[in-house]
């Protein structure tokens, strides 16, 4: 798979938890809008923010199989993290699914930064 250390399953698997986290993050967001404690969340809402649009851009780099993937997919694994411990924070459900998720992106990411 050209440049890339890891197979071509590898990048599929990575490719789809990003896509998984992407959507849950902004599902997440979505709801977090609507609760009525919306200022309490405000640093959630923005790492969620953040979250979706790294996931996105490490789908479009793999996609591409780019040089820098793994780089991308190292920061990216890093802001699931992050994404995961604000919305575990946070008592509904729908947060408490997207921090699940976030993991378990987190740790794909893990396996392509390698």
């Amino acid at each position: 798979m050209g440049v890339l250390s890891t197979s071509p399953t590898n990048m599929e698997e990575c490719i789809e938890s990003c896509l998984k986290c992407l959507r849950a993050c902004e599902e997440c967001l979505t709801a977090c809008l609507q609760e009525p404690d919306v200022q309490a969340r405000v640093k959630c809402i923005q790492t969620l923010n953040d979250c979706a649009a790294i996931c996105n851009e490490s789908v479009k780099f793999m996609s591409r199989n780019s040089t820098f993937s793994a780089n991308l997919c190292g920061l990216c694994a890093t802001l699931c993290e992050q994404c995961a411990t604000e919305c575990e924070q946070m008592k509904d459900t729908h947060c408490q699914e997207c921090a699940k998720i976030c993991r378990q992106c987190a740790e794909e990411c893990r396996k392509m930064a390698v």
